[in-house]
């Protein structure tokens, strides 16, 4: 992430700290999130915050905020003027093959909608753009141990990517959302299926998910480049 720094918010990165950094080492320094660039001014302005956070802004309930709410098989605009993204990869009838028993597709919506998320490898984030390459886009690069310093509390580690259901989707529940403290001890040991060995210790996680908002995203940001929308 080389490329020309594009606006910054007003703060500099948090200082994590030599133990901060150190208690983090097994992740990576920097971490990456996909804005809109429609959402990109009010994020820098406001902070990052989660579906279900700017539906209960917009003062939407029950039937008016079911659309957004529930499955979103593209990306739908609030009242507000904010863009949330379309859940086109996990359908409900993808999610009704892999989900643990009690959990309904609104449940997982539900817990999905309830976080904001950010990739730790270029590769899914490179795919990520990809797929998002109808709309122009803001990249933006997170100095994860300053971020993880403050939200660690509030942040889980996904062992998948938690938005797609597709092309024999892993099994997932709650337990898919590993806290941040646990997974550090444990790795995926509380993630394991019942009756199935858990994932190695080497896997990787594929997102940080954080619960509810960063509104502070901008004390955190090493770099935001624009990516421009590219036709089909």
């Amino acid at each position: 992430m080389a490329e020309t720094l594009a606006q910054r918010g007003p703060g500099r990165p948090a200082e994590a700290g030599r133990g901060g950094r150190d208690r983090f080492s097994p992740l990576p320094a920097r971490a990456f999130h996909i804005a809109d660039a429609e959402n990109w001014p009010a994020i820098q302005r406001l902070g990052l915050f989660s579906a279900a956070r700017l539906i209960a802004r917009d003062g939407l309930k029950g039937d008016a905020a079911l659309p957004f709410a529930g499955h979103r098989p593209r990306g739908l605009r609030l009242p507000s003027g904010a863009l949330i993204r379309d859940q086109g990869p996990m359908p409900p009838a993808a999610l009704g093959r892999c989900l643990d028993a009690g959990l309904s597709p609104q449940d997982w919506y539900d817990l999905v909608n309830a976080k904001v998320y950010f990739w730790l490898d270029e590769d899914r984030l490179q795919r990520h753009l990809a797929a998002c390459a109808s709309r122009a886009q803001v990249v933006v690069a997170i100095d994860l141990p300053a971020l993880l310093a403050r939200h660690g509390a509030a942040a889980c580690l996904t062992p998948f990517n938690v938005g797609n259901a597709r092309r024999r989707p892993a099994g997932r529940g709650r337990r898919s959302f590993v806290p941040l403290a646990l997974w550090l001890e444990h790795r995926w040991r509380s993630e394991a299926e019942p009756g199935r060995s858990p994932r190695p210790a080497s896997h990787p996680p594929a997102e940080i998910a954080i619960e509810d908002a960063v509104p502070d995203l901008m004390d955190f940001v090493l770099d935001a480049r624009p990516v421009p929308a590219r036709r089909r």
